[in-house]
């Protein structure tokens, strides 16, 4: 897994942080994090590379793209609440994988191999909905 790199096509037009095609999967450990990584190559997927979360990046840069503040702009959706959850596991020493999967069928095959391990939290950013993969 390559480290973690906040890209502009991953935040929202105000700027918080919804990065379309992608499942964003938190788990306890970092070790989880790291088997993720070996049985996903393994299953055959194919996608880019995976990117690692620790909890001190979401803590960070994933953080920072919500803020608390009233903000002038509407929100149509959750995001801001999807990322404050995020801050709470990572918290809790949780790590994130966010694994480039846009089709349904990579989603599927890439969460068949999501649950066999203990993961905390996955979601899927589709366009203008976030999809709780639980």
């Amino acid at each position: 897994m390559k480290p973690f790199s906040l890209e502009s096509s991953m935040l929202t037009i105000r700027g918080v942080f919804y990065p379309t095609g992608h499942l964003f999967v938190m788990l306890p450990k970092l070790e989880d994090a790291e088997t993720l990584d070996r049985n996903l190559r393994a299953s055959g997927y194919s996608g880019r590379e995976l990117m690692l979360l620790t909890p001190e990046v979401i803590l960070g840069q994933i953080r920072k793209t919500v803020r608390d503040d009233t903000n002038p702009l509407p929100s149509a959706g959750s995001e801001g609440d999807t990322v404050r959850e995020y801050e709470r596991l990572a918290r809790e020493g949780h790590h994130a994988v966010l694994i480039h999967a846009p089709s349904e069928k990579e989603t599927q095959h890439v969460m068949e191999v999501v649950r066999a391990l203990p993961f905390s939290y996955a979601e899927k950013y589709r366009h203008l909905i976030i999809e709780d993969m639980a």
